[in-house]
């Protein structure tokens, strides 16, 4: 069940497309860091607020809990990982409640909704670990990632060149758990596909 339908709001219209999203682990780190390696300096400034060096970024990749956050990852038929988002549990112990998003998405991969796609997945989940607060800080000038906040009903506040959103998550019900179980489900099985397949083709290019 889309997160936005049961929050009372209007989401913009979708493509009905299904695009699966699966939870990423530590055997994905690699992944993960060319994936965000592989950004632009444009984008790595949108993502981190700063143009971030490959140093930064593989020190950012390296310090990656992925026991107390949640990273989510889209993958093509070539198992890149063409947009990611990483949900932060607050490691405050009296804001135990409270999550921050961040999303990136490849060049190569814009205009398909992806990060509407993953912020939605990360609110379902969010929203089954009991948080009942999500936060984003943008630079005022991610206008994509502010119109995915506000779209979703987010209150957004500007401070200068920097801006926080914060939405407010009902608790977990039923149909969001089964939701969220049956997507892990779908993106898992679909990956899987995707390493046979690549496995088959790389196999074919030796006999080439």
């Amino acid at each position: 069940m889309d997160a936005t339908k049961e929050l009372g709001l209007t989401a913009p219209k979708k493509s009905t497309v299904l695009v699966p999203i699966r939870s990423l682990g530590a055997n994905h780190r690699a992944r993960i860091a060319r994936h965000l390696l592989a950004l632009e300096p444009h984008d790595r400034y949108l993502r981190f607020g700063f143009i971030a060096s490959d140093e930064q970024i593989n020190h950012y990749v390296d310090g990656l809990n992925f026991e107390h956050d949640e990273i989510f990852g889209i993958y093509n038929r070539r198992l890149e990982l063409i947009a990611m988002a990483h949900l932060a549990y607050s490691v405050d112990h009296g804001l135990t409640a409270c999550a921050e998003f961040g999303v990136s998405v490849l060049k190569s991969a814009r205009g398909r909704g992806y990060g509407a796609r993953l912020f939605d997945r990360a609110i379902m989940h969010a929203r089954n670990e009991g948080v009942s607060r999500l936060f984003i800080y943008a630079l005022s000038e991610n206008t994509a990632m502010l119109k995915i906040a506000r779209n979703a009903g987010a209150n957004v506040e500007r401070d200068g060149s920097e801006s926080q959103a914060h939405l407010r998550l009902p608790p977990a019900t039923f149909d969001s758990r089964v939701a969220e179980l049956m997507a892990e489900q779908v993106a898992q099985t679909d990956y899987r596909i995707k390493v046979q397949l690549k496995k088959f083709w790389d196999v074919l290019k030796r006999f080439r």
